[in-house]
């Protein structure tokens, strides 16, 4: 079966690639930049539970928009709203920190809007023989925004005086969003037919026979680790380090790595390997915590971050790709794909919100560095709970799509 991928789907991995840079050069240090005015890890939680609860209900509501009207609209919204937030944020400055629940609602309905359209039309430019290597090369993008973004980053934050340097990179990244924009004209707007069913992630889940009842536990175990890793990481090897520059090499060095590994897995992973892929990476993610109960500092905090980049793609590609093939094992399903993919969000969402309200109330009870290190094992060990919900859905010959 040909695997190639066509001229739209190579059109939609450019928005991608610009969206994720323009987050990887200011979202980096967004977080260190708040940080640095009210150091609170429980600010910077709330800040995160914001963004997810605006962030579902994005999907939820405006998957109507997506369905019935214009599906390319809301990408460009998507992108022009997150051009927006980081405009407000270089507007208001070290008072940032007052509007933590205004911005962070901002900034999920930017992040909702423009992932609910683009995982809808990753779908229609993708099948079922390709989704392997444009995760892989998603991936591999990511990374290359990863290496790029938080160097030129904490180069330039280090380079000036005081917020000189965070006010220059969410400049840039108000630039890159513009040119996504412009770049989104060029993909083709598919007519749609169907109307959009309100209640069918619930219809899901309450049918005791689907396959997605196994698979949304599953998303939401990857979302308890995601929520808290997204923001905790960065802030402790900031604090670790004192040095936004030292954050960008991390940042380039870890992403190196993840370009490599996510490039490979995805040309390599092969559906009758994915079900131990996913096991064997999830082990190894939490593997790679265990040097925090040593010391948390720089060098084993790299550790992790290498670790993690080695590994996580053996977990992310096989469970993507899971998800998004089951959304075409029917002609149910594809008619009603908005819909899974919102119900793929809400339990992601979910899984964060979960982790996310987890450290939170265990920070409010001790912030000892010790209990940091076992909350983030604990955390991280999600994912294992995730492979044991799909495992049966992923055959020894290879995953075949469930009739529902």
């Amino acid at each position: 079966m040909k695997s190639s991928l066509n001229k739209q789907s190579i059109l939609l991995l450019g928005m991608n690639g610009l969206f994720v840079l323009a987050g990887a050069l200011s979202g980096t240090f967004l977080n260190v930049y708040l940080w640095k005015t009210k150091p609170d890890y429980t600010m910077i939680g709330w800040f995160t539970v914001s963004q997810q609860v605006a962030l579902g209900l994005t999907f939820w509501i405006a998957g109507k928009w997506v369905k019935e009207h214009n599906k390319m609209n809301a990408l460009r919204a998507g992108t022009a709203l997150s051009g927006i937030f980081y405009l407000l944020v270089l507007w208001s400055g070290p008072r940032a920190v007052h509007y933590i629940w205004p911005l962070g609602i901002l900034l999920g309905i930017a992040l909702g809007l423009f992932w609910l359209a683009f995982n809808v039309i990753y779908f229609e430019v993708t099948d079922s023989h390709n989704r392997d290597r444009f995760n892989g090369w998603v991936g591999l993008l990511g990374s290359f925004a990863g290496i790029v973004g938080p160097w030129l980053s904490g180069w330039i934050i280090a380079s000036m005086e005081n917020d000189t340097g965070y006010r220059v990179i969410f400049s840039i990244s108000l630039a890159i969003y513009i040119v996504g924009v412009i770049l989104s004209f060029f993909l083709k707007k598919r007519k749609v037919k169907e109307e959009y069913n309100w209640s069918e992630p619930w219809n899901r889940l309450s049918d005791v026979k689907s396959p997605w009842r196994p698979l949304s536990l599953a998303l939401a175990a990857q979302g308890i680790r995601e929520g808290v890793f997204s923001f905790l990481i960065t802030l402790l090897v900031f604090v670790a380090t004192k040095q936004e520059w030292k954050l960008g090499q991390f940042s380039l060095i870890t992403s190196a790595v993840s370009l490599v590994s996510f490039w490979v897995a995805g040309r390599w992973l092969r559906p009758h390997y994915r079900s131990a892929g996913m096991l064997i990476g999830a082990l190894l993610l939490v593997a790679v915590l265990l040097p925090l109960l040593w010391k948390v500092q720089y060098g084993t905090l790299l550790f992790m971050g290498i670790g993690t980049s080695l590994f996580i793609p053996l977990y992310l590609i096989p469970i993507t790709t899971l998800g998004f093939d089951l959304m075409g094992a029917t002609d149910r399903n594809v008619a009603e794909r908005v819909e899974l993919v919102v119900l793929r969000e809400l339990c992601l969402m979910t899984g964060r919100l979960i982790g996310t309200f987890i450290f939170i109330g265990v920070l409010s009870v001790s912030r000892m560095p010790h209990v940091i290190t076992w909350l983030m094992i604990g955390l991280g060990s999600a994912p294992v709970i995730g492979w044991f919900f799909v495992r049966g859905m992923m055959k020894s010959a290879g995953w075949k799509p469930v009739s529902e």
